[in-house]
């Protein structure tokens, strides 16, 4: 990510030295997903959001000075409000048995349930980009996981 050579950029949020602690900024997120490939735009409220395969990814700041990391996945298929006892058992199966992304389910307005992963990460003493990268990374393939997990829960029988 950042190098020496690059101190002058002050524009870029990816200049600078690698082991430089940098505070958590919406444009930091926003280089190392776009240095990444991944394309990304800002929502409504300026939360920066993309599509992957089976869901969406957002990617939130949130505490007092936006030092948490929010990576917020939710998957793209829809269950009837009916299915929220059987979608909480296996939000309950995945928590126990994995670490990321928290599995909870969200019921819209609508009333259609989706279910929603979150991995959050406290970084009051800043990041490095390529620490950034990892959490990023982290938080988009597990999310990834969840949302083709939760695909092919649709369509099969359950009680």
């Amino acid at each position: 990510m950042g190098s020496p050579e690059f101190e002058d950029r002050a524009d870029d949020p990816l200049a600078g030295h690698p082991s430089t602690l940098r505070p958590l900024t919406r444009d930091l997120v926003a280089a190392v997903l776009t240095h990444r490939g991944h394309t990304v735009a800002a929502d409504a409220d300026g939360a920066l959001v993309g599509r992957w395969a089976q869901g969406h990814i957002w990617f939130l700041r949130a505490g007092d000075a936006g030092e948490l990391l929010q990576v917020r996945t939710v998957a793209a298929h829809a269950f009837p409000v009916e299915d929220v006892p059987w979608l909480h058992d296996f939000c309950n199966t995945w928590n126990r048995d994995r670490f990321w992304p928290k599995a909870f389910v969200h019921v819209d307005d609508a009333g259609q349930a989706r279910v929603c992963g979150e991995a959050i990460t406290d970084l009051e003493r800043g990041v490095t980009p390529h620490q950034l990268d990892r959490l990023l990374d982290r938080g988009i393939s597990a999310g990834c996981r969840l949302a083709a997990e939760v695909g092919r829960l649709a369509g099969t029988e359950h009680p």
